[in-house]
């Protein structure tokens, strides 16, 4: 194993460049979209592609991450909503810890049971304080995690548990409102966050807009991630790759 990706992610957060990742689902995709997506993510010069979903009930895993790493060379990401969703195909896994939850399952107890099957795999593991946020609506991720989400409007919950997963050695914070959350997370709560951890700092769910990308790279947002809004809109990956990646580096 290596720590290539997760090497990549620190170098662009020392320069201050901000990242972004479109989200693909296998259930989502059949093998002329990931032609597209593919497509339009080198021309967009995208920075990775997560894979992955709170539910992958299909059985094409394998074939999805074989055939994105045939069309291109972005680093492919998975982004797994149970311990099953591995694929030896894949460049990285981000390793979910839910810190914001209180479900012993999603801290550990899965955990225990894939390790010896993640292990195995040879994947880049980048151990992830995965924190869910009210998005406005129940959403997939909060209902198969059997966890509240943390409140919207709570910043100081938000910093502490982040500060909590970083200390606890989690490589990366990612701070997710869930698919298709009606409310994306606060700019006040990503400024607040980005401002008392080192790690960097991932953002997802609800961001349908270019503009909203642009102002979480703004408040403190390292990787952008994209989903749902490119499901519906894939010509959307140029504007959202333009906005983030012109975020003007902070100079100290």
């Amino acid at each position: 194993m290596t720590n290539r990706i997760y090497q990549s992610l620190l170098l662009q957060k020392a320069k201050g460049h901000k990242s972004f990742a479109v989200l693909i689902d296998p259930d989502k995709v059949n093998a002329s979209k990931i032609d597209e997506l593919t497509t339009l993510a080198v021309e967009a010069r995208v920075d990775y592609l997560f894979v992955g979903g709170s539910l992958v009930i299909s059985n094409q895993l394998d074939e999805v991450v074989q055939q994105i790493k045939r069309n291109c060379d972005i680093p492919v990401i998975l982004f797994p909503g149970s311990p099953s969703q591995v694929s030896r195909f894949a460049d990285a896994l981000l390793y979910l810890a839910v810190i914001s939850g209180r479900n012993p399952e999603l801290l550990i107890g899965q955990h225990v049971i894939s390790a010896p099957f993640v292990k195995q795999s040879g994947l880049e593991i980048i151990s992830t304080g995965y924190m869910v946020i009210d998005g406005g609506a129940p959403t997939t991720v909060s209902y198969i995690s059997n966890t509240a989400p943390i409140p919207a409007d709570k910043n100081e919950i938000a910093m502490c548990t982040a500060m909590a997963g970083e200390m606890l050695g989690m490589k990366l914070i990612y701070m997710d409102a869930g698919s298709g959350a009606r409310r994306p997370i606060t700019e006040s709560m990503i400024e607040k966050v980005s401002q008392v951890i080192e790690t960097p700092l991932v953002i997802g769910g609800g961001i349908t807009n270019p503009e909203k990308a642009y102002l979480n790279c703004k408040a403190g947002a390292d990787v952008i991630v994209i989903g749902n809004a490119i499901e519906k809109d894939a010509s959307l990956i140029k504007e959202m790759a333009a906005a983030i990646h012109s975020v003007p580096v902070k100079t100290s």
